[in-house]
């Protein structure tokens, strides 16, 4: 067969780098970092049908391209983040082999931030950075001026501007880790007795938000029902005195390390109780990670980062994610377009769902 460039139906020829079509590209993506394949498995599954395609290949057609056509529409998602009032972050280890003057056993990080819960379209955004040091939350989040949730990593502290949000779910972790073996219905152990405050206010939460669907209705909820039971806790907190170096120590220091942000979500019913939901969105990396195991490069740990961000995008805001990916290839987004012209391509965009609902039933339909 002689090779020969195929011109897609609007008369574009829609070629990548890499002399791959559009929706050739957006599928190894689509399988890597949607499905959980590694590219070497793309590799093999694409020798089955025919097309003997190295990974390194593959690599580089990921790389070059989501730094040429995911870039600006990234950085637009960015700049929409920092414009909301609430964000969320979270992070975990990735390990980079060819990092300049690093080991390869040397721990890098994807950073996780994303929108809170005010009702409004989700933004999901991951990061790669060498390092956890807090500088990578203070640079991403610079001009953020909201409210901040969480873990409890001492890093986010250095973000000055924003206004700390405790979780209340990697406190009743802890509490939980705290209760000695076999002893969990003991209700005379102090563990035990915290972990009852916590999930009185988890049982209080899930009510409210299925009762109430207003934001004041559900701040003035929490501030009757959840206020009382964390004056409570903080009660039964003052009257601890655990055994130094012991796993209820442990937790107690935690949390009163966070004694100051334990009620900062009663101030606005759009505030999150838990960081559950970066935990969420930090799973899917965390899970494609079992199975690729490292990057090669940082400019390959950067594409992935971009990668999952337009995958999660996709996801989060219920449009397809390969005919999404496809979508972007066509448009080429470049640092020449507006902010306007960015908002045309967002995932949330009412014409861009038309547009990738159309294609779905197409699919369908063939």
């Amino acid at each position: 067969m002689t090779p020969a460039i195929i011109k897609g139906k609007d008369g574009k020829a829609h070629m990548m780098y890499g002399m791959a079509s559009t929706s050739t590209v957006a599928w190894v993506i689509y399988q890597k970092y949607c499905n959980g394949m590694p590219l070497y498995r793309v590799e093999q599954d694409l020798g089955r049908l025919g097309a003997k395609i190295s990974r390194g290949t593959l690599a580089n057609w990921v790389i070059k391209n989501a730094e040429a056509f995911f870039t600006p529409i990234y950085e637009y998602f960015h700049r929409k983040l920092l414009a909301r009032n609430f964000a969320m972050a979270d992070e975990s280890p990735v390990q980079v082999l060819h990092e300049p003057e690093r080991r390869a056993q040397t721990k890098s990080y994807m950073w996780l931030f994303r929108s809170g819960e005010d009702g409004d379209h989700p933004i999901i955004i991951y990061k790669y950075s060498e390092t956890r040091a807090g500088d990578t939350a203070v640079d991403f989040l610079n001009g953020f001026q909201g409210y901040l949730m969480c873990d409890g990593y001492s890093g986010y502290n250095k973000v000055s501007a924003a206004k700390r949000l405790a979780c209340w779910a990697h406190i009743r972790r802890y509490l939980i880790d705290a209760i000695p073996k076999g002893k969990q219905l003991d209700y005379t152990q102090p563990s035990v007795q915290g972990v009852m405050y916590i999930n009185q206010l988890f049982d209080k939460e899930d009510k409210i938000r299925q009762k109430y669907k207003t934001f004041d209705a559900i701040k003035e909820a929490r501030l009757i029902h959840e206020k009382p039971v964390i004056e409570g806790f903080l009660s039964w907190l003052e009257k601890q005195d655990p055994v130094r170096g012991s796993r209820l120590d442990k937790a107690v220091t935690y949390i009163r390390n966070r004694k100051d942000h334990l009620m900062t979500y009663l101030e606005d019913g759009r505030c999150s109780f838990s960081n559950n939901l970066s935990e969420n969105c930090i799973r899917p990396f965390v899970v494609g990670r079992k199975g690729w195991l490292f990057c090669d490069t940082p400019a390959g740990a950067q594409a992935s980062a971009m990668a999952y961000t337009m995958v999660e995008m996709a996801k989060a805001n219920k449009v397809n994610v390969y005919h999404y990916l496809t979508f972007l290839f066509e448009h080429q987004p470049n640092d020449q377009m507006t902010d306007e012209e960015l908002e045309q391509l967002a995932p949330w965009n009412e014409a861009v769902k038309a547009e990738i609902q159309k294609r779905v039933d197409s699919q369908n339909n063939e």
